[in-house]
């Protein structure tokens, strides 16, 4: 379903302002579910998307967000709200889907027909990724750590090889995920609020989500009051931020 885009990219990111009132109007949940699709096309570290979008719309569980949410102006008064969730536990399924895509793609033929770039693709997924995810209560991971920094003294080598963090790599490629949503809001006039003062327990108890998945961030859906923006927007001045090299 393609959705009519009322601003562009630019417009869209000019408007995009986090909510903390949201008038009583009712979402639209197909063009709010569309939203989420595009969600799901931002980059992802490996092509792994290891993450997971609740569409909350009952009004009970609104009510029970809205109370782990520590009842936020934002959470008391959104009309529908998204749960971004990290799911790195899913790592093997994430490699599994990715062997099988690739295998469909290069075609029904033998291993031994594939060329040399199709045979690294699928040695990244079953061999390199694996190595990168797979973990024994912390050890490994550290294992690995020290293993990458000595190579390190001698070429290039990517050093960021334990649990935690494998962990901050799902949950970038989340916040990605997040900021596609709120975009695409923005572009058709949606307005939203993202928020990271919650209860995790509570919200997965709620939302029954999985113990070893990570709540990223709820971002509460609807059109804005006018006093919904509070204040101007404050930035750092970009000649203290940019740096031309």
């Amino acid at each position: 379903m393609e959705l009519f885009n009322e601003k562009t990219v630019s417009e869209a990111i000019k408007y995009r302002r986090s909510i903390r009132v949201f008038k009583k109007d009712n979402l639209d949940t197909t063009k709010v579910k569309e939203c989420i699709r595009l969600a799901s096309l931002a980059p992802t570290s490996s092509n792994m998307q290891l993450w997971e979008f609740y569409h909350v719309c009952s009004p009970e569980k609104l009510a029970q967000i809205t109370e782990a949410s520590f009842y936020q102006n934002a959470a008391k008064t959104a009309n529908q709200m998204v749960v971004v969730v990290s799911r790195k536990d899913l790592w093997k399924k994430r490699v599994a889907a990715n062997i099988r895509f690739l295998k469909e793609t290069f075609g029904n033929k033998p291993e031994s027909a594939y060329t040399k770039r199709e045979k690294f693709a699928l040695h990244y997924y079953q061999k390199m990724v694996p190595a990168l995810y797979f973990d024994f209560i912390g050890i490994l991971g550290y294992l690995k750590y020290i293993y990458f920094h000595i190579i390190g003294f001698f070429k290039p080598t990517y050093k960021e090889s334990r649990r935690s963090d494998m962990r901050i790599v799902a949950q970038k490629s989340a916040a990605l995920a997040a900021q596609n949503f709120m975009i695409s809001m923005a572009a058709i006039g949606y307005d939203t609020c993202p928020m990271e003062g919650f209860d995790s327990k509570r919200i997965k108890k709620i939302l029954n989500i999985n113990s070893a998945a990570e709540i990223n961030m709820i971002i509460a859906c609807g059109i804005r009051e006018e006093n919904g923006v509070y204040g101007e927007q404050f930035r750092i001045p970009l000649d203290e931020i940019y740096f031309k090299l």
